[in-house]
């Protein structure tokens, strides 16, 4: 057996006099998948960067295979020290690595390498480091909340290369789609010590479960064990000193190794409740035939729906679709170009925004949740102390005079939903509430949206929260087209592929979304009168696919005819000859699929 590339031993750490790992270890093998999951501030990212070997370990082992080489995503890379992102991207890579792989992730991932790195976007520097450390095709890829600030088809698109990657992978994220399509091992961190799972993330959570009912068994074991040794030494023969004196030492340990373990057990729980306010009017929004539009880029154009209390709407779409932007307009934030739109009585709104643009970073974190309203805030028909309020949300009471700059994301996170929940509000607007969350807090904030009386619009990339949260998703079909679903995203999903279409010239009830309780068959059996939305995007944007890759063929031959370069380089040969091989059999396909669909499109002409 093969020994493992990197093997952790009883790796201790403390921040700040505070034990954050008390003996971690880890065993990685070639081609493992590893998700690693906890609590936020219970060490994830700090044992990956001790993976990464950007942090030392005050104690433990650390041995890595000489020759094996790891790449790190961070999560939040920095890109300031570079001028384009074609340079942050070759920086990645090691002597002798090709430079053509940075090109070619860099294509896919849609960013262009030539641009500045001083303004880019949160999902742009993002796209820009998986670049870097794909293009690096490192033995160990370790990836710190990949996820964030990606859109749908980027995520979709990172879990399918990953699939196909060689690399050993050690993943952190909030997404459970991501982690269950990936991942086939867990790494439990738990107050200091990790527990290493044979299984995916999907196993993770029922695993996790026994194991805290088995402590609580344990230490109510013990505890029955005290109270009959104190019962012993109570009544027992107390002739027999010498044996008393030993039992009774045996007691005190015992008293002192359950109070250790019901110290460590203890598990502070999260607790979210939202502040209510009063009923809303039934209509909460209603829009008819809205359009908007930035210069030649439509948004949304013949937007009529309504929105009654207590509906839940997700609102799904990539990048620069334009999801925020609809979010104001219905908001009255912005003005609608066209059309009319009308907002219910009595509407007390809560927001979460996507970028904490509203945290200042020279606030504390007393501050930030009290908002001017001194020692104690109002939480539903309670006052609240604020110390209180901060060990809800997983604070400890040392952090109240933090500054919001020092806290990390997911902190940052648990903040703006202290104060988004403590507003009293019938109508809450949740723009991304999971980034930098844990999975954890994401269950507890699933069970308060479920619980909350009021009404919900969501925008969101996580594919299992809309599915756990949403009753109807408005999702973007293209060119400023967004159409109704009824569920979530995995409904959604569905009934695009069953070609579900919504009646024209119909105002569209959230409540009202086309209904997905026809049985599958019966769905399958109607006649397919004009290609899907996805079938047309398919036929327009394939002929721009097998231009692109012709010529990525193209530039491979040409490549690969100089007669020096196996000579040079076998191992450029042997990339280039496999990248070719590779496109040569995606245009193969992208033709089959493109004739298939152009005698689709002739044939339903016909009928």
């Amino acid at each position: 057996m093969a020994p493992p590339l990197v093997q952790l031993r009883e790796i201790a750490l403390t921040f700040g006099g505070t034990p954050l790992l008390t003996g971690a270890d880890l065993s990685l093998e070639e081609r493992d998948r590893l998700c690693i999951v906890g609590r936020n501030g219970s060490g994830k990212s700090t044992f990956l960067k001790i993976l990464a070997g950007l942090i030392e370990a005050d104690a433990g082992e650390f041995f890595v295979q000489p020759g094996t080489t790891i790449r790190y995503l961070p999560q939040e890379p920095s890109l300031t020290a570079f001028k384009t992102v074609r340079d942050y991207a070759l920086a990645g890579l090691s002597e002798g690595d090709d430079a053509y792989q940075v090109d070619l992730y860099l294509e896919e991932l849609k960013i262009d390498g030539s641009s500045g790195t001083a303004n880019l976007s949160g999902g742009e520097m993002r796209r820009a480091a998986i670049a870097r450390v794909l293009a690096a095709q490192p033995d160990i890829l370790l990836l710190d909340e990949p996820t964030n600030h990606l859109d749908l088809p980027a995520i979709e698109w990172l879990e399918s290369t990953l699939r196909q990657f060689r690399s050993t992978l050690v993943m952190i994220s909030h997404d459970r789609t991501f982690l269950n399509t990936l991942s086939t091992a867990t790494l439990w961190i738990d107050r200091g010590i990790t527990h290493k799972i044979p299984k995916g993330f999907s196993h993770f959570e029922e695993w996790r479960d026994q194991f805290f009912a088995d402590e609580e068994q344990a230490i109510h074991k013990m505890k029955q064990k005290i109270i009959m040794e104190e019962d012993w030494l109570r009544y027992g023969v107390t002739a027999r000193r010498k044996r008393n004196q030993k039992r009774l030492q045996a007691l005190h340990d015992l008293r002192r190794e359950t109070a250790e373990r019901q110290t460590a057990a203890k598990r502070q729980e999260l607790a979210m409740q939202a502040t209510d306010a009063e009923t809303s009017g039934k209509i909460v929004i209603e829009a008819k035939d809205l359009s908007k539009a930035f210069g030649d880029k439509e948004i949304f154009s013949g937007l009529s729906m309504k929105i009654s209390r207590g509906d839940r709407l997700a609102i799904i779409g990539p990048n620069g679709a334009g999801k925020t932007t609809m979010l104001k307009t219905l908001l009255g934030e912005i003005e609608a170009d066209n059309g009319v739109i009308k907002r219910g009585a009595n509407l007390e709104i809560a927001t979460l925004d996507q970028q904490r643009d509203t945290l200042k970073d020279d606030w504390t974190l007393k501050s930030a949740i009290s908002q001017g309203s001194g020692d104690y805030v109002s939480i539903g028909d309670q006052s609240k102390h604020i110390m209180s309020y901060l060990r809800d949300f997983l604070f400890r009471p040392e952090q109240a005079n933090t500054p919001i700059s020092a806290l990390s994301g997911g902190e940052r996170g648990r903040v703006m939903l202290a104060r988004a929940l403590s507003q009293p509000a019938n109508l809450m607007v949740l723009d991304e509430p999971t980034n930098d969350l844990d999975i954890e807090t994401l269950d507890l904030l699933q069970e308060l949206l479920s619980g909350f009386d009021g009404t919900l619009i969501l925008v969101s990339h996580d594919r299992d929260f809309v599915d756990r949260v949403a009753s109807s998703t408005l999702a973007y079909e293209g060119n400023g087209k967004w159409q109704l679903y009824a569920g979530g995203y995995s409904d959604m999903m569905a009934q695009r592929s069953a070609n579900t279409a919504q009646p024209e010239k119909k105002i569209a009830r959230v409540s009202d979304a086309p209904n997905t309780s026809t049985p599958r068959s019966e769905r399958q059996e109607r006649q397919q009168t004009k290609l899907t939305y996805k079938e047309e995007h398919a036929l327009k944007t394939l002929p721009g696919e097998i231009e692109k890759l012709e010529g990525d063929i193209a530039k491979l031959n040409n490549a690969l005819g100089d007669p020096s370069l196996y000579e040079r380089s076998r191992e450029t040969f042997e990339k280039y000859s496999k990248a070719l091989q590779k496109r040569q059999e995606m245009l193969e396909s992208a033709e089959m699929q493109w004739l298939e669909l152009e005698e689709k499109r002739e044939t339903l002409a016909k009928t």
